[in-house]
């Protein structure tokens, strides 16, 4: 079977639209989306993660309101 890749990114992820990661990035969408498709260099698969957490600190406040 396939191998998966940036299956790590795949869990940070969780829920959160590629869109949405796209967008913080300044990327379209299928960007995002070819990038998952190969394994990701460190430095773009830490750009990444690092926009993944932005998100989801921005939700956890808004959840604190």
């Amino acid at each position: 079977m396939f191998r998966k890749r940036n299956q790590n990114v795949v869990e940070a992820k969780g829920r959160i639209p590629y869109w949405i990661i796209a967008e913080r990035l300044g990327v379209h969408e299928n960007t995002i989306q070819n990038w998952m498709k190969q394994e990701m260099s460190r430095d773009r698969e830490e750009q990444v993660l690092s926009v993944i957490a932005k998100i989801k600190e921005e939700i956890e406040r808004k959840g604190d309101s």
